[in-house]
């Protein structure tokens, strides 16, 4: 079902895509290059294109809010075979490490190895 849908929306973008750069708009679209695109209809070419235009765009809008619903119901949380662990049961990790302080060792010099011999 989902593979259909994908299918049938790429189908619809590229048709979309095209219509609406083949529509004459302020710069004059690509209709200029092909001339023989802008009289495939007649006079009623202008038209055709808009309703065309509508159309592919109401089914576009289907196509995402049906991919997006399956999608939704298709999905799984990763955590969801996972019991959750009581609050009480986890201890910190400070409470755990030895209390006992240490003191910091001090690097070996030329003169502490002098003393030493």
């Amino acid at each position: 079902m989902i593979t259909l849908l994908v299918v049938m929306h790429v189908i619809v973008c590229a048709l979309l895509i095209t219509l609406v750069l083949i529509q004459r708009g302020r710069g004059g679209g690509l209709v200029e290059s092909f001339s023989g695109v802008e009289s495939m209809f007649g006079t009623k070419t202008n038209a055709f294109l808009t309703r065309a235009t509508t159309i592919l765009s109401v089914v576009f809008f289907f196509t995402c809010l049906s991919l997006a619903i399956l999608s939704v119901k298709q999905s799984k949380s990763l955590l969801s075979n996972v019991k959750p662990t009581p609050v009480a049961a986890t201890q910190p990790v400070a409470a755990t490490a030895s209390t006992g302080a240490t003191a910091p060792v001090q690097p070996a010099t030329a003169t502490t190895k002098a003393n030493q011999k």
